[in-house]
């Protein structure tokens, strides 16, 4: 499954709408909706391997970009034992 291991982020469903038409400031008749469309936003998601200084070695970890920042700013041995990727 495509999943965040640090925030636990998986992708959501949301709607992709189709539109034609010029608007009425460009000197149209407006913008219709023709279809409403379902589909996926994907997680960003990078496999990387963390060097913790802690343990001297480094972990494998599935992570997002926003992954990536929160464990650069709480640091990453903190922030993979509050995921529960490690144990103490």
């Amino acid at each position: 499954m495509r999943k965040c291991d640090i925030t636990g982020k998986i992708p959501m469903t949301g709607h992709e709408v189709c539109r034609r038409g010029l608007s009425k400031k460009s000197g149209g008749v407006g913008i219709k909706t023709t279809a409403i469309n379902p589909r996926k936003f994907g997680v960003n998601l990078r496999n990387r391997r963390l060097w913790v200084p802690e343990l001297k070695k480094f972990v494998r970890v599935k992570v997002s970009a926003n992954g990536l920042r929160t464990a650069q700013k709480n640091g990453i041995y903190k922030t993979l034992l509050k995921a529960g990727m490690i144990k103490k």
